[in-house]
């Protein structure tokens, strides 16, 4: 049984759960310590202890360590990759363009730690010299989904680490495999005693002692939206109150315009809707097309899709793997039911396969005649299903791209300049891709978006500092005296 990493230690737990890989369901990928509450109280007390002295430490002991995370994981990425698939359920290509991406966001964080900046202004008032600066924030609680194991924890860990903060990280109890390689590399590293802390377990244990801490000073989440909305109000009426990051949920809609290129929006829709086995929050799962193009797009996902190949993650030639588990399995073939209640037309897909060995395995599905009511428009499904929906024209496809509780991503296909600027101007999204998939990111930049998909500071890149640091504003007198403003004649 793998252990959890507390206060310097690796240290057994009373629990275990299996890690099972969804291609193969004989297969146990490992059994993995499963925290008490107990436990993740001794991590947080571990983290506020180290805290003082990481938060002084030098900038080049951060950058070496985190340099080092970044090189072990690239010199190991079809390894973890393989891990990660095994695990996970996305194909192995996939895994190991997830770890890369670990490994460069450790990389750029390394760079950041030797670029902390701030400023010096003058003073409105006379011999006055004003500095801003950033400071860390504390001890984080890092809360990670199952769905990318190893990046979202990098892009997590790896700021939170590199602006001079503790972290109590809780990976999700269905990837627990990437979560441990990932804190084996970051132990290696030289990170001091206490500083990282791996604490794996239910959300309902682990989380939840996170949240109700004195001694944590924020929580960063990514997952459901009802869980997020808990952890909202836990953070805000905690006390103190703690500083909140939320990544939630996303119901994506990719617009399809006349006079797109057709197999650039057909290629752009594979995979936004079903790449990753649609287990995105930002997948396109709404498909807006207007009507001079629509029945020939259509036709065209049913031809691409029938081309698709399902099946085990780790064999070559797979170009979607299986569903993570048997819950999310369910969840997608109650969607597919009530789409089909609702009067939505299955065009493709759809249908349980079976494969050389037991496994998750569900043919991508397509939905036309849907309704944006309907509430496989409205609801997130977080599987290979997507639905297609009319649109009279550019107007009423924004519309409806716009109508919708989420505003993670947005995408357009077209050839029209005129459609692509004002789309990326009025789309009510945090990311806006124009002839891209809306799946797929850079790790440099801001990640997040609004409306019911996003709360608090933006992940990722230089604005991740937002999240992981307050702001500190301090006045220095320049003169021999105390200052003494002038008085006016009047006075």
């Amino acid at each position: 049984m793998t252990k959890n990493y507390i206060a310097g230690e690796w240290l057994a737990a009373s629990e275990a759960s299996p890690n099972i890989n969804p291609s193969n369901t004989q297969d146990v990928v490992g059994e993995f310590a499963r925290a008490s509450a107990a436990e993740a109280e001794r991590a947080i007390a571990a983290a506020y202890d180290a805290f003082p002295a990481w938060s002084r430490s030098s900038i080049q002991q951060r950058h070496d360590i985190l340099k080092a995370v970044g090189d072990e994981i690239l010199a190991r990425k079809e390894e973890l990759g393989r891990l990660l698939s095994r695990e996970e359920g996305k194909t192995l290509p996939e895994g190991i363009g997830e770890v890369t991406r670990a490994a460069q966001i450790f990389h750029f964080f390394a760079g950041e730690c030797l670029r902390l900046a701030g400023e010096k202004l003058p003073s409105v008032r006379p011999l006055i010299d004003v500095e801003i600066t950033r400071e860390p924030v504390g001890v984080i609680g890092l809360i990670t989904p199952w769905n990318f194991p190893i990046a979202i924890p990098a892009w997590k860990i790896a700021p939170a680490l590199a602006y001079g903060n503790t972290v109590v990280f809780k990976p999700a109890e269905l990837v627990p495999g990437s979560a441990h390689a990932l804190s084996e590399i970051i132990i290696r590293a030289g990170v001091p005693a206490g500083v990282f802390n791996l604490v794996m377990g239910k959300g309902s244990v682990v989380g939840e002692a996170m949240l109700q801490s004195p001694k944590v000073a924020a929580i960063s989440f990514t997952g459901s939206v009802p869980t997020g909305r808990r952890v909202a109000q836990t953070c805000i009426t905690a006390d103190p109150m703690k500083k909140l990051q939320l990544e939630m949920g996303g119901k994506n809609p990719m617009v399809v315009l006349d006079d797109a290129d057709l197999k650039v929006a057909v290629d752009c829709a594979v995979n936004s809707a079903f790449f990753s086995t649609g287990q995105r929050c930002t997948a396109s799962s709404r498909l807006i097309v207007t009507e001079g193009i629509h029945d020939r797009f259509v036709a065209a996902m049913q031809e691409r899709m029938a081309g698709l190949v399902v099946d085990d993650a780790l064999k070559a030639g797979t170009h979607i793997g299986p569903v993570v588990d048997q819950g999310q399995l369910d969840q997608d073939l109650k969607y597919i039911r009530i789409g089909q209640d609702e009067g939505a037309k299955l065009v493709a897909g759809g249908e349980l396969l079976k494969r050389d060995a037991p496994g998750f395995y569900l043919q991508p599905a397509l939905f036309t005649e849907v309704d944006n009511r309907m509430r496989v428009a409205r609801e997130e499904i977080f599987g290979p299903v997507a639905t297609v929906i009319r649109a009279k024209d550019y107007d009423e496809a924004l519309e409806i791209a716009n109508d919708t509780p989420f505003g993670l991503s947005s995408g357009i296909c077209t050839t029209s300049l005129k459609y692509a600027s004002h789309f990326k101007r009025n789309a009510e999204a945090g990311m806006v891709m124009v002839n891209l998939p809306t799946a797929g990111v850079d790790y440099h930049v801001p990640f997040g978006g609004r409306k019911g998909s996003s709360y608090g500071p933006r992940e990722q890149g230089r604005y991740a500092a937002e999240f992981y640091t307050t702001v500190k504003t301090a006045y220095t007198f320049d003169g021999n005296s105390p200052y003494v403003p002038k008085t006016t004649a009047s006075e």
